[in-house]
């Protein structure tokens, strides 16, 4: 792409010296007809750059676009390897070693939580190439909300600390319509984002209530938080926050773009602020019919 991007320089500045050399010689040639030429050139000349500047904001995000495919690629093989590594190493230990009972119903466990993290992994790609085609229908049922978060939350917390971080504050039987599978997706995103991009063991605090505006889910985290310039990106297509060359964290840039997504076919919204002293908090709200 950056060799492209030089051919693409040097055509526009030997395009740009021919035109003013035919225009000087056009002038020496007909020097009674000078302003018409060069109102003509001078239009010829703005039409010339108008389109040369198009064309290499588009030259350029091709570029991003490509650099940002090539880091999804890369982050999407650690994603795939680190669970991988984790029930290799559990089934290993079972094959290997005579354990009793409760040890190998905790070491199947973990594994059954790994693999459930690989399948979350796959539906996010599987889902955020469906909503790009438009071949995803959002199907509706009504389902109890509380027990989703809590079974989700269950789930994540193997993956985080040995203590309880994830601190629930759950309004019992709150039920919404909409689809379970999708919104399932929502929730583990922005739980799992808050996970990673938290100091480890750090307390991460999910809410679920009735409001006068409807029902409120959050999730706040104690993690590095989010600059406000970014804020209005973090829900694009690959965008992930940070630069590639500092970043510790990994991840797809698939996580928030789903969420967003999502959200929008449930007529929900979501906000992001800062958290304090540290941190974001994440506010999704359904309208009051559950939607």
């Amino acid at each position: 792409m950056r060799k492209s991007l030089v051919i693409f320089y040097a055509l526009v500045v030997y395009a740009f010296a021919e035109l003013i050399w035919w225009g000087i010689l056009l002038v020496e040639i007909q020097p009674e007809r000078r302003t018409m030429i060069l109102g003509e050139g001078a239009v010829f000349i703005l039409l010339f750059f108008t389109g040369a500047y198009q064309l290499q904001k588009t030259l350029r995000k091709e570029q991003k676009l490509h650099e940002q495919q090539k880091n999804f690629l890369l982050s999407v093989t650690h994603e795939l390897k680190s669970p991988l590594a984790s029930i290799k190493l559990y089934l290993q230990t079972i094959l290997k070693r005579n354990l009793d009972k409760e040890q190998m119903h905790s070491f199947l466990n973990n594994s059954l939580k790994d693999i459930e993290r690989l399948d979350d992994l796959v539906e996010n790609m599987l889902i955020a190439t469906r909503i790009d085609n438009h071949s995803y229908s959002f199907p509706k049922e009504e389902f109890n909300l509380s027990d989703l978060v809590e079974r989700v939350a269950s789930r994540l917390q193997i993956h985080t600390c040995s203590s309880q971080i994830i601190k629930l504050d759950l309004e019992p039987e709150i039920c919404v319509t909409g689809d379970k599978f999708a919104l399932t997706l929502v929730i583990s995103n922005l739980i799992e984002n808050a996970v990673k991009y938290s100091p480890p063991c750090e307390e991460i605090a999910v809410g679920l209530k009735k409001t006068s505006n409807g029902i409120s889910f959050t999730v706040a985290d104690k993690g590095i938080g989010i600059k406000d310039e970014e804020k209005a990106r973090i829900f694009d297509k690959f965008y992930r926050v940070g630069s590639e060359d500092t970043r510790k964290t990994k991840g797809t840039g698939l996580g928030l773009y789903i969420v967003k997504q999502v959200l929008d076919k449930h007529l929900a919204l979501i906000k992001v602020k800062n958290n304090r002293p540290a941190g974001s908090i994440f506010e999704v709200t359904f309208n009051s019919n559950g939607h």
